[in-house]
C-alpha cells in the first residue's frame, strides 16, 4: 500500500483509489480493515485493467466499462484460487469504488450488469465469524447516508455479538449510552437479562451515536429512522437481502440467523447449555437444546466427507 500511495500522484486512477481510501474512512466511516481490503481490491483492479488492455488506465478508463472487463477481472480471481464468497466481495468492493469514480467525475454510475458468484447450494448453516461480519459491514455500505450505513452495521454487529432478536434491539434506548461491556436487554414477555458486549460491537454503536443527526437522550430510542423515529426492522431485513445478494451467501443468512450462529458459535467453544440459555434469554433449556442437534449435523458432515466408508 505504501508504494500505491507513493504511485497515487503519478498515476490518475491510483490518485483516485488513495481519495476512496479518504471517503470511506473519514466519511463512511467503515473499519480499517474494511477500508484497507477494498481500497487493495480497487488497486487489483487498477492493475488487472491496465494488463487487460495493454495500456495505463487514466482517471476516465475507469469510466463506461462493459461488463466482459468485471466478468475477466472476476475469472482471473477465481483462477487465483479466490473462493465463491471472497469473489463476491471483491466485486462487490469493485462496484462500490466504480460508483465512487463516477461521483467524483460527475458521470453517471452506469455500472456494467454482471453476476456475483453463488455458492453450491447446502442445508442452511450458521453463518461463519467472517461472513457475519462481512454482512454487517456490506449492509452499512448500501446505505444511502452514512450514519444509517453506521446504524445498519452496528445493529447487525450487535445481533451477532451479543445474540439479540432484531426486535431486542429495535426496543433499546438511548438510556444504554454510553455501551460498557453489558448490555441490559428486555426480551419476550419482559423478561430481561444481561449480555456481554464486546469490542466491535460497542466501537460500532459508538460510531453510529456520533454520526446520527438526531438527538439519541433519555428514553427515545437508541436506533432511529430517516426521520429520527423508531427504526422499523423490516428496513434493516431490507438492507440484509441486498447485502447478502451482492455476496453470494445463502438467503437463510437473515437477521434472525446472526443469533442462531451466536449461539452455535458460542457451543462450539465450550459453553454450557444453562450460561447458553441465559444468554438467549430462552424460558426453557428445551429451546437451547436445539444448538446441540445443529453442532451433531455438522460433526455427522465431517464424518460422512472424511470417513472412507461413510
Amino acid at each position: 500500500m505504501a508504494d500505491n500511495a507513493a504511485d497515487a500522484d503519478a498515476h490518475p486512477a491510483r490518485s483516485l483509489a488513495a481519495r476512496w481510501h479518504g471517503h470511506l474512512a473519514d466519511e463512511r466511516r467503515r473499519s480499517p480493515h474494511t477500508v484497507r481490503a477494498y481500497v487493495a481490491t480497487a488497486h487489483r483492479f487498477i492493475d488487472f485493467l491496465g494488463r487487460y488492455r495493454g495500456e495505463e488506465i487514466g482517471r476516465f478508463g475507469l469510466i463506461g466499462l462493459a461488463a466482459a472487463d468485471l466478468r475477466a477481472f472476476l475469472a482471473e480471481r477465481r483462477a487465483e484460487g479466490l473462493g465463491a464468497a471472497s469473489a463476491a466481495r471483491e466485486m462487490s468492493a469493485v462496484r462500490a469504488f466504480l460508483t465512487f469514480v463516477a461521483a467524483e467525475l460527475d458521470s453517471p454510475p452506469d455500472l456494467p450488469r454482471t453476476r456475483a458468484p453463488k455458492r453450491p447450494r447446502t442445508l442452511p448453516r450458521p453463518a461463519s465469524p467472517a461472513d457475519a461480519v462481512a454482512l454487517a459491514e456490506e449492509a452499512g455500505s448500501g446505505a444511502a447516508d452514512g450514519w444509517i450505513g453506521a446504524r445498519d452495521t452496528a445493529i447487525l454487529l450487535l445481533l451477532y455479538g451479543s445474540g439479540l432478536r432484531i426486535a431486542e434491539a429495535m426496543a433499546l434506548t438511548a438510556n444504554a449510552l454510553p455501551i460498557g461491556r453489558a448490555l441490559r436487554v428486555t426480551g419476550k414477555r419482559g423478561k430481561t437479562r444481561v449480555v456481554p458486549v464486546v469490542d466491535a460491537v460497542r466501537e460500532a454503536i459508538s460510531a453510529y451515536v456520533a454520526l446520527c443527526p438526531f438527538a439519541l437522550a433519555g428514553d427515545s430510542p437508541l436506533f432511529v429512522g430517516a426521520r429520527g423515529g423508531r427504526l422499523n426492522p423490516d428496513l434493516v431485513r431490507r438492507a440484509v437481502r441486498s447485502a447478502r445478494t451482492r455476496l453470494g451467501l445463502p438467503d437463510s443468512l437473515t437477521p434472525h440467523a446472526l443469533r442462531h450462529s451466536f449461539a452455535t458459535h458460542l457451543l462450539a467453544g465450550g459453553a454450557d447449555l444453562r450460561s447458553l440459555q441465559e444468554l438467549l434469554g430462552h424460558a426453557s433449556l428445551s429451546s437451547t437444546q436445539i444448538y446441540t442437534q445443529v453442532d451433531a449435523a455438522q460433526l455427522l458432515d465431517v464424518y460422512r466427507s472424511a470417513h472412507p466408508r461413510a
